[in-house]
């Protein structure tokens, strides 16, 4: 007998990927915790390492070497990955809020949020500079900046290390560029007052070699957008004006109950806060048993004690207590691939201390961008003939992905019974029944989704969508739903708290397309699937697949690729970027673009499972007509290409792809055979209007384009260029 999963019974929540929370999720998913629930929340499918920062900088490595894919290291820990940004802990209810979601319900909890180093009271600020810390945002401003042919003036205020550090890059970056501009560096004080005399005379002597002018013991009095004035009258003319000055803590973490230190978030040696259930780390931390500067290095060696910690509380374990050291190691950039470095009162510097600093960071980045393969368990020596064949070599899509194909469909449905009502109108092939009740039309559908994301809250949202593209695809307006949910195996209390992030998002989204949830059914499985039964009342005429004309112009709603990208996010081998923008289109509402296309629609479907080319088809059969396709035409979803170049497929493509085996395999029409989840609408239309109404769409903000053209013959697909 196959043992069933172990229940689920505690949440624990990360808020923030910082360095040491991007070192607990590697140590759990080399070692997971039976029973926890892990949760990670942040703002965005990347967090930036600050360790190569100034090397991004100076052009010394590329943006995608410092990013560490929080998407890809979630995955490999089994947790999932909320993408907002935390802004309240209520610690009473036990919830974490997040903007525009339901709140998150946890056990324990552990805070690495960084730092801040914005001057929201400087008149301006917000306004024209950006704080150098995050590290995310600044870098994307930073890049940006050097594409932009204009001038090149920089401003960095703050000329602590990371200041000088910046500058120096900075100014590197420019004259290796060849850039006319210039680089200043602006502080209250007097320039790196934190540092031993030695190492202090070497960065201000770099400083000079590089031409950054600096401005001590100088007070800015207000930034406009072309440059800051200083409140002795001089005027620093500046086209990025960049916040580099001391650590600021998250404003938010104020108003939660905490124990605070200037801001910061106190911890005892186990790194919990005033709060047990509460840990924190990283620079958003202070230590009062043993203050040391925000450097990242304590934030690494805090990883493994943070990790046993939480472990320790949700087993009934033994703490652990961290002991920071009293010096470390220090290495500052100097810009051209040389560095300083400093301990123990010595300092060295040269091209060879880069060299050191380059192999550390890279090894650090190594840990968590080389994540070892998790192979799937071996079957059992005695099985089946066929069972290698069924499970294949990676594991069953979600979503569209993990549905049964058109053969299979088709072979055991058969052609149907035939049907004994008057009330209702067989509508062969399509998205949802037509129904007659009481004089009024009705069409009504079903449609359920295996979980392929584990934020619980989006796949609601995707699976809504999914299912109201059925009605939209009649051009009927929502009227009423009830939901179908499989629960994992878990505690009451997990229970409860996934129940209600699933129903508030799925109340605000029915609700918000006309739709009235009015009933639903929960039962417990091995994983999450979301369904909805809809309803809806038809227009004054209702849509199908037949009705396409030769002539009609094709026109699609939403791009391609949610198939593949799924499948390789499932593989750690989707950028997270890509995930996260794929994750967009499916929560996208179709209503806008069902309301658009329903004034001039022939026939209409939305993509789902079958792929571009299979739902094309059904249009064809029903209408008995023949499509031709532009593949340059087809809007694709960032990524996609690339996937397909490298293999990747959806478990459903080899079936789907029997829709139309005469198209030449390209990685480009690959895609067409690809399996969508909440995919757009495809429509026929009359080409005088297809313009119009793309046009129409791409206002409303969707990726929409005329992608081919119905023409006469027997049904078919076939793609030109061929």
């Amino acid at each position: 007998m196959i043992p069933a999963p172990l229940p689920l019974t505690r949440d624990v929540v990360l808020i923030g990927g910082g360095h040491t929370h991007a070192l607990v999720l590697r140590m759990w998913g080399m070692n997971p915790l039976p029973g926890a629930r892990l949760t990670l929340i942040d703002p965005g499918p990347k967090a930036a390492y600050s360790g190569m920062l100034p090397g991004h900088v100076a052009g010394h490595y590329a943006r995608s070497e410092l990013d560490i894919d929080l998407v890809r290291l979630a995955g490999f820990a089994g947790a999932r990955l909320v993408l907002g940004a935390a802004g309240h802990i209520d610690l009473q209810a036990q919830h974490i809020h997040v903007p525009g979601r339901p709140p998150i319900g946890f056990d324990l909890a552990s805070i690495d949020i960084g730092i801040s180093s914005g001057m929201p009271t400087l008149a301006g600020f917000s306004e024209h500079a950006i704080p150098a810390k995050p590290l995310g945002p600044f870098a994307s401003r930073w890049g940006a900046f050097l594409d932009d042919g204009g001038p090149a003036r920089v401003a960095v205020i703050g000329a602590g290390v990371a200041g000088v550090e910046l500058a120096l890059a900075m100014a590197h970056s420019l004259r290796r560029d060849g850039k006319s501009g210039s680089v200043a560096l602006i502080d209250q004080i007097a320039a790196l007052s934190t540092i031993r005399s030695r190492s202090r005379a070497l960065l201000l002597k770099e400083l000079g070699r590089k031409g950054v002018v600096l401005f001590e013991h100088a007070t800015i009095d207000r930034i406009d957008a072309t440059g800051l004035d200083l409140a002795d009258g001089r005027r620093i003319a500046a086209d990025l004006i960049v916040g580099a000055s001391g650590a600021r803590p998250q404003e938010w973490l104020a108003s939660a109950g905490f124990a605070l230190h200037e801001g910061f978030l106190s911890i005892d040696p186990t790194l919990q806060t005033s709060d047990p259930r509460i840990f924190a780390a990283g620079d958003c931390a202070h230590m009062p048993w043993a203050p040391r500067p925000k450097a990242g290095v304590y934030a690494v060696r805090q990883a493994p004690v943070l990790f046993h910690n939480l472990r320790a509380l949700l087993t009934g374990g033994t703490l652990r207590r961290y002991h920071p050291q009293r010096d470390y190691l220090k290495l500052i950039s100097l810009g051209d691939q040389r560095a300083v470095g400093e301990r123990f009162g010595a300092t060295v510097a040269g091209h060879a201390v880069w060299r050191w600093k380059d192999r550390i960071d890279r090894r650090f980045m190594a840990r968590l961008q080389e994540l070892p393969a998790m192979r799937p368990a071996p079957l059992p020596r005695l099985h089946t003939s066929g069972m290698a064949e069924v499970l294949g070599e990676k594991p069953m899509c979600g979503g569209c992905g993990a549905k049964v194909g058109r053969r299979a469909l088709r072979a055991g449905l058969g052609n149907g019974q035939p049907l004994e009502r008057d009330d209702i109108t067989l509508l062969p092939g399509d998205d949802a029944a037509l129904l007659t009740t009481g004089g009024v039309r009705q069409v009504f559908t079903t449609d359920h989704l295996r979980a392929f994301w584990g934020d619980w809250a989006v796949m609601t949202r995707i699976a809504a969508i999914h299912s109201l593209g059925d009605i939209w695809a009649m051009g009927a307006r929502p009227q009423a739903a009830t939901t179908t949910l499989i629960l994992p195996r878990q505690s009451p209390d997990l229970q409860s708290r996934m129940i209600a992030e699933i129903m508030e998002t799925a109340h605000e989204v029915m609700t918000g397309a006309g739709a009235a949830i009015v009933g639903g059914h929960t039962t417990m499985g091995d994983e999450l699937t979301i369904g909805f039964n809809l309803t809806g009342l038809a227009r004054d005429r209702v849509i199908t697949l037949a009705g396409a004309k030769p002539g009609d112009a094709v026109v699609l709603t939403k791009p391609l690729g949610s198939g593949v990208l799924m499948a390789a996010a499932m593989a750690g081998q989707a950028d997270g970027s890509w995930v996260a923008h794929a994750l967009q289109s499916m929560s996208q509402s179709q209503e806008a673009a069902a309301a658009a296309l329903s004034e001039c629609a022939t026939a209409m479907t939305d993509v789902t499972g079958f792929g571009l080319a299979g739902h094309l088809m059904n249009i064809c059969e029903a209408s008995g007509t023949a499509a031709l396709l532009d593949l340059a035409s087809i809007p694709l979803m960032d990524g996609a290409l690339d996937l397909s170049r490298a293999g990747i497929r959806s478990t459903l493509f080899a079936d789907n792809r029997s829709a139309a085996p005469g198209i030449a395999l390209t990685p480009h029409a690959a895609l067409l055979f690809d399996p969508q989840t909440a995919g757009g609408l495809l429509a026929s239309v009359p080409a005088l209007r297809a313009k119009a109404v793309v046009d129409t769409l791409r206002s409303q903000g969707f990726a929409a384009a005329h992608i081919g053209d119905i023409t006469p013959g027997p049904p078919g697909v076939s793609v030109y260029p061929a």
